[in-house]
């Protein structure tokens, strides 16, 4: 079996370095990023194995843009944001957030960054404390960093809640008086209460109505044009993924897989995973014809076990020999379009026949 060797995670890093747009400001740069998580059994707790929720990511993220990060559930996509920030420690790999190193700096430099990266959680249910009013929750961040006191802490507070849409009498009541996408809201408002630079959202809206959705994405949308902000935004509908994203990234078993510009990707897709999403994603229109969509055979393989060489040959129906023993890299197939398919290039010009390109 060929595993990723150092020349192969030099070529890697080289290629996503001069992906899109060379011109554009670097925020966040990511390389061979990896999170293993320990499987222990006995009596003495000793560790059997460990579960690969991250097994070498390669990523930049460009000041301004919205990163898209899509994948099925358990591939990693969550993790992913959650080590970047430095919520959970990496097992092997670097984190770069505007030149500064995330993953080794000390606790004082970490604070001050914290500043500048901040996220929005999935469940709004879960990421409000119960305990505390709308308007110690958003001034929480401001008060740890001392950013503001007395009246211009509540000033502060109260622009923040209108910012997102809600009206400063709310500012005094509790989480479980809100919905969904006000609670959502919320989380919103603590996130920018320090005028971060960066933002992650975590599958913001997959909890939230359809109709309520809409609102979410929007107001983040024009948050980012007002305050200049950055996304990674987290997510499996790829809908909500299309409609407010630059760039695209595809995540399957702990990698990437796939990597381009938004309507590239989903135009002219370079690898099948990302072909078997884009098919499997519901139309609402009766007479479209469903029968060119790609039914995926077996289940996501065990992030604890993953199976040898392409990590998705065992679903893949352009699987051949060489992927089960070789690990394809993620290399630029089209300029500012990556993939890491052995055969990323029949993809192409299938898609060249079919007049998509």
């Amino acid at each position: 079996m060929t595993q990723p060797n150092d020349t192969t995670a030099a070529q890697i890093n080289s290629a996503v370095a001069t992906s899109a747009a060379p011109q554009r400001e670097k925020l966040l740069e990511v390389r061979n990023l990896k999170k293993h998580f320990p499987i222990r059994k006995g009596f003495f707790n000793k560790e059997v194995g460990a579960v690969r929720a991250l097994d070498g990511v390669n990523l930049d993220v460009y000041a301004g843009e919205t990163l898209g990060l899509v994948g099925e559930s358990g591939c990693g996509k969550s993790t992913l944001g959650r080590v970047m920030l430095r919520l959970l420690p990496a097992t092997a790999g670097s984190v770069t957030f505007n030149g500064q190193d995330v993953l080794g700096c000390d606790a004082a430099t970490m604070k001050s960054l914290r500043r500048e990266m901040q996220i929005v959680f999935q469940n709004p249910y879960a990421s409000l404390d119960p305990r505390m009013t709308v308007s110690q929750i958003v001034a929480e961040p401001l008060e740890v960093h001392k950013v503001a006191s007395g009246k211009e802490l509540k000033e502060k507070v109260y622009s923040l809640v209108e910012l997102v849409g809600l009206s400063r009498e709310m500012a005094d009541r509790y989480p479980h008086e809100f919905s969904g996408g006000q609670r959502q809201r919320v989380g919103i408002a603590r996130a920018l209460a320090l005028r971060p630079r960066l933002i992650i959202a975590d599958e913001p809206v997959s909890a939230l109505d359809v109709s309520v959705q809409a609102q979410i994405l929007n107001l983040l949308i024009d948050l980012r044009k007002e305050f200049k902000l950055t996304y990674v935004f987290i997510a499996h509908n790829l809908d909500v993924v299309r409609y407010i994203s630059d760039r695209i990234a595809v995540m399957y078993l702990g990698r990437i897989v796939e990597l381009g510009n938004c309507h590239d990707v989903y135009t002219a897709p370079l690898h099948p995973y990302t072909q078997a999403l884009i098919s499997a994603a519901p139309v609402p229109d009766p007479n479209y014809d469903r029968t060119h969509r790609i039914l995926l055979q077996g289940d996501l393989p065990s992030p604890a076990n993953p199976p040898p060489g392409c990590p998705f040959h065992t679903r893949c129906p352009m699987v051949q020999d060489k992927c089960k023993v070789d690990v394809p890299e993620l290399r630029e197939v089209i300029p500012e379009h990556f993939s890491a398919c052995h055969f990323a290039e029949t993809l192409l010009e299938q898609h060249k026949a079919a007049g998509k390109m």
